[in-house]
């Protein structure tokens, strides 16, 4: 476990937007918790309850912050219902201040949950905010989190300790499966409209599959085929003409995919998270 010292530092994550004063608001509860607080976000632009795209974005962002930080993930459509609001504490030493409806999922998976603690409002929630229902992330999570991050409460004064066990949205992890290898589709390179694999480069290497290789893939969502087609795996963009598909391992090291100069997702109508799959083999 860090030092209190250590945890100085509080992420904010949400899908509220810069249009509003919310992200502010969530600022302002933590300063006011610490003057020496780091405060620092992640991302507010999280599409509407898109718990997928949060779990994903944490599990992007997470290690490349000191253990001690303390990341407060505030997608929550299920807002004032009996969802569980928590805290986790990760073998990487990292805290994560979330609602526990799926936003865990790849911190779970990748990363690992040391204990979850269930956070006591009744010690743990801004003064004079009980009547308010629709804003947790101000009124409970950014006060737990920041009060967490300063050190003015320990992890076991979060709350009651549960099991390790979270909620886990559909995650396909990857595989070999059957000569061919699978895995699903996380997220989009927004920008750009490259969808990111889970499929890491050491799997295809461990496959025989190099670049300048022709690869045979397949996307499906809801096992229903939307793309399958032969395409080149390459190091870079400029392998294939301009329009052409291509394979190729991206920032994180996983297999992507890209249109050269346009946007794979567009073009073939790729989404991500729940129910997308991609399987390949090297086509001989």
């Amino acid at each position: 476990m860090s030092n209190i010292t250590d945890r100085n530092c509080v992420v904010f994550m949400s899908d509220f937007g810069l249009v509003d004063s919310a992200v502010s608001a969530m600022h302002g509860v933590a300063d006011s918790v610490s003057r020496k607080l780091k405060i620092e976000d992640l991302t507010h632009e999280i599409p509407p309850f898109n718990i997928w795209e949060a779990s994903y974005r944490l599990i992007q962002a997470v290690s490349y912050w000191a253990p001690g930080t303390v990341f407060v993930c505030v997608i929550d459509p299920g807002v004032g219902s009996n969802r569980k609001s928590v805290v986790v504490k990760t073998k990487s030493g990292h805290f994560i201040v979330t609602p526990d409806n799926g936003t865990l999922t790849h911190v779970s998976k990748k990363i690992g949950i040391v204990e979850r603690r269930e956070i006591s409002e009744k010690i743990n929630r801004l003064e004079g905010s009980s009547e308010s229902y629709t804003f947790h992330g101000r009124d409970v999570y950014a006060y737990t989190g920041a009060k967490l991050a300063a050190g003015i409460i320990s992890f076991e004064e979060v709350g009651d300790l549960l099991d390790n066990q979270v909620v886990e949205l559909d995650f396909q992890m990857p595989k070999t499966k059957d000569n061919s290898i699978v895995g699903s589709i996380d997220i989009l390179d927004i920008r750009y409209g490259s969808p990111w694999t889970n499929i890491p480069y050491s799997l295809l290497t461990k496959n025989g599959i190099k670049y300048g290789d022709t690869i045979n893939v397949t996307i499906s969502y809801q096992e229903i085929i939307v793309y399958g087609y032969n395409v080149i795996f390459g190091r870079s963009f400029t392998e294939v003409k301009q329009g052409e598909d291509l394979a190729y391992i991206n920032s994180l090291l996983n297999l992507a995919f890209a249109i050269n100069q346009g946007s794979f997702s567009k073009t073939y109508q790729i989404g991500t998270g729940e129910g997308w799959t991609v399987s390949l083999n090297k086509v001989n």
